[in-house]
């Protein structure tokens, strides 16, 4: 009682009850009191997934955050940077610096703006490198010293004997610093790092000392976004005693305060820019550094930060990050082991890294045309990586971010009113449009909410909006697609993928138009969402990639994959099950159940031959041919259910989670993906996962932990539980919804709105007679039984 009174007079001290922690739903008792009880929050690992693939980051955030604040460890040339795509890998030993943007988990890299290193000792203005650190400012650094949470990550840096400590709020980063006595105390700002490096990356940056304690500026850069802008506002707790700047890999000069505090030189510009500002400290004394970014304008990041930090309290700013992400992470509660908790719980906080806010706070933002919007009634989101997320991460916002959702479809329609193409984002952000990977995912992602019900937007412009983006003739070979019903190899690279992906994205705007009663639009796009028959070839029992004149592209290798090659970061074996929308149909076109089935168990059990894909790297978490680590294979193991032997599901889905996923750093076995992977976790953790966004349905699989409370906005809570689960009784033996027995191998959109309580009964034999009967079975356009 001692200790909980002690807290509370602390947190007191510390002002912490600002309006942000108030307005918070999470109450005292829930978040410190109960002492014996450890929160969603404290099973979060920030480190899971930044080793290997995953391309994860430890840094600080808050949920949907503008700024990434987070250690960078290295900088790669594209060629080079795969493996650094998130700045950071656990198997490195030095840090470069922080840096306030990051992708989270993604195959592609670029960010790793203004970026801040304080050193000791003689001044460099150059990174140094790996091998040889002593080469420039980067500093040495132990994982025993290192430590990371929702909200706050701290390291100390070895060479320095400066302890780093990092938080933020949506559009600030927050830096303290811990110095040792000395004379020669630096705080390096570095203009030209980036992550996907090379020279000429940036175009143009700028730095201006306005005082001894407040520095302006902005870089402009091209890199995978082609033109993108980042202005900033840095404030110290001291001020410096002196400055300089290294400019274009020339001169170094540094300038001193004259007494009456006028500077020589406040303003430099150039491609290859850093400053330095130079400090005399005392043992253990604090420096602390206030960041603010904006892509509007230096006067807009200033604003943001005095808006969002306006006094100098780390560990008040501290406590409202983390109460954010307890208030995120309570949405979902679960039991079940340590292990299975840590696991869940990051991937909860993973799928709230992107998309990010992406406005300063007057709602000013930068748009695709490069102008200034005001974003009036909406919160402006960016990062849109939605090859990857429309299949799950979205759908899980449907669920637990409603509110979001509704913007984040808005910030989608301001892109599409922006594009001169007139089209919606396919994988976009700060502004810019990357036109990376295949697609147009930005319709399921609109399409699922509107047929959820989640409609508080434009939605006759966002019809429009899936429309033109379904028939601009100019992206990616729709012109043949929509001619010829398939996309010819010989006129797009990836035309097997192509045909498929755009058959999913047609029966969304199917699903839609029919709801809206638009007649002619729903036939049309009902006949272009059974395309996938057109590159079926029932020879090989194989999705094939086809020529312009009918003909099968050749040779054809069922294992091999290139990037560029008849498919989309995968082969044959991958792409072949992808057809969400009609599985029934793909059962028919394969010969029957038996048959299906058959081929559907040798995908899991033919052998791996690198040699066959050592260029894709997204190929990866394989068992057998079945890629778990990269998108195109995360359905497949739940299409067992389809074909009446959901039995089979319930067994790859436990295979999956006890081998491809666990609470290390190594524990994701490929790409994150701005959320993807964990979303996948999230529902097949709870025993169901979207198979078909726009059914409104998700498949059963088999619960892996013993039991998850949804608490959703509307006040209701959906309860799923899994009687006697353990490490042998993974089959589902009955099912109970609301207290009826319940047959069907999937559940409904408005089952878990709704609120209620789903139960499943394990046991540690399957069950061959649940979920069998055609009236049981998943949604598909073609019923089952039926030719």
């Amino acid at each position: 009682m001692k200790n909980t009174l002690l807290l509370i007079l602390v947190l007191l001290s510390l002002n912490v009850c600002s309006q942000d922690f108030i307005s918070s739903k999470v109450s005292f008792k829930d978040t410190i009191l109960d002492e014996n009880r450890k929160s969603p929050f404290d099973y979060v690992d920030p480190f899971i997934g930044t080793g290997g693939d995953g391309h994860t980051y430890p840094g600080a955030v808050i949920p949907f955050g503008m700024v990434q604040l987070s250690p960078d460890t290295d900088m790669k040339s594209y060629h080079e940077s795969y493996n650094w795509c998130a700045g950071y890998q656990y198997g490195d030993s030095s840090i470069i610096g922080f840096s306030h943007t990051h992708f989270s988990g993604t195959g592609h890299s670029d960010l790793g703006d203004i970026l801040i290193m304080p050193t000791a000792g003689k001044l460099r203005t150059k990174s140094g490198t790996k091998n040889n650190p002593d080469l420039g400012y980067r500093s040495r650094f132990s994982h025993k010293n290192e430590t990371a949470s929702p909200g706050y990550y701290s390291v100390k840096l070895d060479d320095y004997n400066i302890q780093a400590e990092l938080t933020a709020t949506n559009r600030v980063g927050f830096h303290k610093y811990t110095f040792p006595k000395t004379d020669s105390a630096h705080i390096i700002l570095d203009l030209l790092h980036s992550i996907y490096n090379y020279d000429g990356k940036v175009i143009w940056s700028s730095i201006r000392v306005e005082n001894d304690t407040l520095v302006t500026g902005y870089r402009q850069t091209r890199g995978w976004a082609r033109n993108r802008s980042v202005y900033f506002a840095i404030v110290f707790s001291k001020a410096f005693d002196s400055y300089g700047f290294d400019k274009d890999d020339e001169s170094m000069y540094g300038y001193r305060k004259t007494d009456n505090y006028i500077y020589e030189k406040p303003e430099v510009n150039g491609k290859k820019l850093i400053a330095f500002f130079n400090f005399k400290t005392k043992e253990e004394e604090i420096i602390e550094v206030k960041v603010g970014i904006s892509a509007v304008s230096a006067e807009g990041a200033l604003n943001n930060l005095k808006t969002e930090i306006p006094t100098w309290n780390f560990n008040k700013v501290k406590l409202v990050a983390e109460n954010q992400w307890q208030k995120e992470l309570s949405k979902i509660i679960i039991e079940g082991t340590d292990r299975d908790k840590a696991i869940f719980y990051t991937s909860v906080y993973h799928t709230m890294l992107a998309p990010v806010n992406y406005m300063d706070v007057d709602g000013k933002y930068r748009g695709l045309d490069q102008n200034i919007h005001t974003a009036n009634d909406f919160t402006n989101y960016t990062i849109y990586s939605l090859w990857d997320t429309y299949r799950a991460t979205h759908p899980l916002f449907t669920i637990i971010q409603p509110e979001k959702v509704s913007d984040m479809v808005k910030s989608m329609l301001a892109h599409y009113d922006q594009s001169v193409h007139h089209i919606l984002p396919v994988w976009s952000f700060h502004n810019n449009e990357t036109w990376c990977m295949i697609g147009y995912h930005a319709v399921p992602v609109i399409a699922d909410a509107y047929l959820k019900g989640i409609r508080n937007y434009d939605v006759e412009k966002a019809y429009e909006a899936m429309i033109s983006s379904a028939t601009y003739e100019n992206y990616d070979g729709l012109d043949y697609y929509m001619e010829l019903g398939f996309v010819p190899i010989d006129k797009e690279n990836e035309g097997a993928s192509k045909t498929l992906e755009y058959a999913y994205d047609d029966f969304t705007i199917y699903k839609v138009a029919k709801e809206m009663g638009k007649d002619d639009d729903f036939k049309k796009f009902e006949n272009r969402a059974r395309n996938y028959k057109n590159i079926f070839d029932k020879e090989t029992n194989f999705m094939r990639a086809k020529k312009i004149d009918g003909s099968w592209n050749e040779p054809f290798d069922p294992l091999y994959s290139k990037y560029g090659g008849d498919y989309t970061e995968g082969n044959a074996w991958q792409y072949t099950w992808y057809v969400p929308q009609d599985v029934q149909g793909l059962i028919n076109l394969m010969g029957g159940r038996e048959k299906f089935v058959e081929k559907l168990d040798s995908l899991f059990i033919v052998e791996a031959h690198d040699e066959k894909y050592h260029e894709v790297e997204d190929i990866s978490g394989l068992i057998g041919q079945y890629a778990h680590g990269n998108e195109p294979s995360q359905h497949i193991a739940y299409l067992y259910n389809y074909a009446a032997m959901p039995w089979k599901t319930q067994q790859r889905i436990h295979q999956i989670m006890n081998n491809l996923f666990d609470d290390t750093p190594y524990g994701i076995c490929g790409n994150e993906d701005c959320g993807q992977m964990s979303a996948w976790y999230i529902f097949s953790s709870m025993g169901f996962y979207p198979v078909c966004p726009g059914s409104n349905e998700y498949v059963i699989g088999s619960p892996c932990i013993e039991k998850a409370t949804i608490n959703l906005d509307n006040g209701n809570k959906f309860e799923m539980t899994a009687d006697r689960l353990s490490e042998k009784n993974i089959y589902i033996q009955s099912v109970k919804l609301n207290g009826k027995n319940y047959d069907k191998s999937y559940i409904t959109h408005d089952d878990i709105i709704n609120g209620g309580k789903l139960i499943f009964r394990m046991g540690r034999k399957p069950n061959k007679k649940w979920g069998i009967k055609n009236a049981d079975l998943p949604y598909s356009m073609t019923k089952a039984g039926a030719q």
